[in-house]
């Protein structure tokens, strides 16, 4: 099949498979909102700060956690209340884990689908 005569260049050079991938059980349980929220409490060690800097309400933070953790029968967060020492947030062992399988998964899934992309695209674009 020929490229598009129009470009000189190899066009799928300035092309890309985007894939987003989500985990459902009955629902959607996990997926890259929840991702990338627990890699910000990684970083922050509050759930707070940690929706603040990825400009959401703390409250909406929670219900996602909330519900993913209802989702997943587990809990994603060990978090403390505020007082003497200030509160916090952390992973628990088993939201750690499950946050470090889907990043596995996912980089392996993108590596696949571009590989897949350029074999089958390679002659159109």
């Amino acid at each position: 099949m020929p490229k598009f005569p129009c470009y000189d260049g190899d066009m799928i050079d300035h092309f890309h498979p985007v894939l987003t991938i989500r985990i459902f059980g009955e629902e959607k349980c996990f997926g890259p909102g929840v991702a990338i929220l627990l890699k910000q409490v990684q970083t922050h060690h509050s759930l707070r700060a940690a929706a603040m800097s990825i400009g959401m309400a703390y409250s909406k933070a929670w219900t996602i956690i909330r519900n993913a953790q209802n989702q997943l029968g587990f809990r994603l967060l060990d978090s403390t209340t505020g007082g003497k020492h200030g509160g916090g947030a952390s992973l628990t062992p088993e939201g750690a884990t499950l946050l470090e399988a889907y990043e596995r998964y996912c980089q392996l899934l993108r590596g696949y689908a571009d590989e897949q992309f350029q074999t089958l695209f390679r002659d159109i674009l």
